[in-house]
C-alpha cells in the first residue's frame, strides 16, 4: 500500500487501503507498538496518546530508530512510500506477488485503483 508523506505521524484514515492493518491501528492501545516496513525499512510505531479531551488519538508515531528513519523521509514530504504490513503475512504467493510485482506500487496504479475496497 501506498501513502503520502505529510505529517509527523501516519494517520490511521491513511491506512484504509488495508482494512485489517487499518482496523488494528484503531484498535492499538494508546503506546502498543507494531511492526511496519515503511520505504522498505521494518521498525516499531505505537499508537498516540489519547488526547487532553479525553478522545482517542488516530495515529502512529514511529518509535526509536524508526523516529530517526521518519524524520529523514520528512525531507520527502509530499511523495508516496510504501508501507507494508509483516505481522500479516498468511500467503506466501501473494507476499512473492507484492514482492516481483513493483508495478503493483507505482503512482500511476495508486490513482486508478486506490479508492477501491475488498468486498
Amino acid at each position: 500500500m501506498l501513502i503520502e508523506i505529510r505529517d509527523d505521524v501516519i494517520w490511521a484514515k491513511h491506512l484504509r487501503a488495508n482494512p485489517a492493518l487499518y482496523n488494528t491501528v484503531l484498535n492499538l492501545a494508546p503506546e502498543e507498538t507494531i511492526n511496519l516496513s515503511v520505504d522498505g525499512i521494518f521498525g516499531k510505531w505505537a499508537k498516540m496518546r489519547t488526547g487532553a479531551d479525553g478522545r482517542s488519538t488516530l495515529g502512529l508515531k514511529p518509535v526509536g530508530a524508526m523516529a530517526t528513519v521518519w524524520q529523514r523521509l520528512q525531507e520527502r514530504r509530499g511523495e508516496k512510500v510504501h508501507v507494508h504490513w509483516p505481522d500479516n503475512e498468511d500467503d506466501a504467493w501473494l507476499r512473492l506477488a507484492d514482492m516481483t510485482f513493483e508495478e503493483w506500487y507505482s503512482a500511476e496504479d495508486e490513482e486508478a485503483f486506490g479508492d477501491l475496497q475488498p468486498l
